[in-house]
């Protein structure tokens, strides 16, 4: 076995390279952590007159870089198993960076048709309406689907690894050779699925993005997003997106974010393990209508999670609805005693929110999320039989 070194990260497991990643002994204070640099500008060399003003190898300007964006970029880019990364203000920010980069008017781009609502807005609407984008919504999870809609003027294929809401898994692989054949580049939002559970770049995909707000930060304390690639589409959204568009993430929100990811492997692990157990209950109650977790054998694509996730687990949201209307699904929500009703996912603490079956991406959710809509639920780090209670008691209130 060969000695592990912090110097040199590849020679570092994952959790330790979380640990350690992007960290450095701050040369004038000597602090061992990486410090909060809140400068919006750095000193210039005696000549800089070689410098570009937009550049970004060195800082400048914290819209060009900074300390800490630095810092998190060489961690996430590690832990993702990529060559160069990106951060951005928030998730949103880095997937319209990868879009507004890459796409151009006129030309076309094959989506998942279930999708986060800011991607599907983007280009159900902006992207056509402002610059001429046209956009295909395919079943991403069917390669074939994605085929069928590539066009000669395809130039990027978008998609989650499991679909926001529904939990639909896509086989990374199989769409990225489609996507690659017909020229195109595929990005895909990996915010359900952080490594160590999922690397997408390893089976092909061109860029992963992820908002680093969710469970990567993991705390519900701080905004942003990242995109991890290869250096020269990194380099083509940080000049465009970063820099000349203005999405560049805060210094202390970087910071945060940095202290937040050490924990990831300890926190997925809880996370997931406790998402189990929480959703093989709820499949078994009966005032439970469906439940949709990659990690139940009658979950559609059980058996690609199961393979494409290598043994780490399945995630820890999911989505599930009681049979009855929506007051009910409020009522239930409203009892509930330790899971937090609010939006966002990822957190320390477990998040539910109830919503309907109405807007106009819900045609391509399953029957019965447009019949109950549904409870997006993330599980958190609380103890899972305190959960399990919690869900049971406003079910039997609910019941009653």
């Amino acid at each position: 076995m060969s000695r592990p070194d912090k110097e040199r990260p590849d020679s570092l497991s994952f959790a330790t390279q979380a640990v350690h990643a992007g960290n450095a002994v701050d040369a004038g204070s000597g602090a061992i952590r990486t410090p909060l640099v809140l400068a919006n500008s750095y000193a210039l060399p005696e000549d800089p007159e070689d410098l570009s003003w937009s550049g970004f190898d060195v800082p400048l300007y914290t819209r060009n870089t900074g300390a800490n964006q630095r810092a998190l970029q060489e961690k996430l880019a590690l832990l993702e198993q990529g060559e160069d990364a990106v951060v951005l203000a928030t998730g949103v920010a880095a997937l319209h960076g990868v879009f507004f980069t890459f796409l151009r008017s006129g030309e076309h781009a094959v989506v998942s048709d279930v999708t986060y609502e800011a991607s599907y807005r983007l280009f159900a609407e902006i992207l056509p309406q402002r610059y001429g984008v046209q956009a295909t919504f395919v079943d991403t999870s069917d390669p074939e689907a994605v085929r069928a809609a590539m066009r000669p003027n395809t130039r990027l294929v978008h998609t989650e690894v499991i679909a926001n809401p529904t939990t639909r898994v896509c086989d990374i692989a199989a769409v990225a050779a489609v996507a690659h054949e017909g020229g195109a580049l595929l990005s895909v939002d990996s915010t359900f699925t952080p490594p160590p559970l999922y690397r997408p770049l390893a089976d092909g995909a061109d860029l992963v993005v992820h908002s680093l707000t969710k469970v990567i930060n993991g705390h519900g304390d701080a905004m942003g997003g990242v995109i991890v690639g290869a250096r020269e589409h990194i380099d083509a959204i940080r000049a465009e997106a970063m820099v000349d568009v203005g999405g560049v993430v805060s210094p202390f929100n970087a910071w945060l974010i940095s202290r937040g990811a050490i924990t990831l492997p300890l926190r997925l692990r809880q996370h997931v393990s406790s998402a189990q157990r929480v959703a093989e209950f709820l499949a078994g109650h009966p005032a439970v209508a469906y439940v949709t977790y990659p990690g139940l054998p009658g979950h559609p694509q059980h058996a690609l999670a199961e393979r494409q996730f290598g043994g780490w687990g399945h995630g820890w949201m999911m989505a599930f609805a009681l049979d009855g209307d929506a007051a009910l699904q409020n009522r239930f929500v409203a009892d509930l005693r330790v899971v937090t009703s609010a939006v966002s996912l990822g957190h320390d603490e477990s998040l539910i929110v109830h919503v309907g079956p109405t807007g106009a991406r819900t045609a391509y959710w399953p029957e019965e999320f447009r019949r109950y809509g549904h409870l997006r639920f993330s599980v958190g780090l609380e103890d899972p039989d305190d959960l399990i209670a919690d869900l049971a008691a406003a079910l039997d209130t609910v019941r009653a």
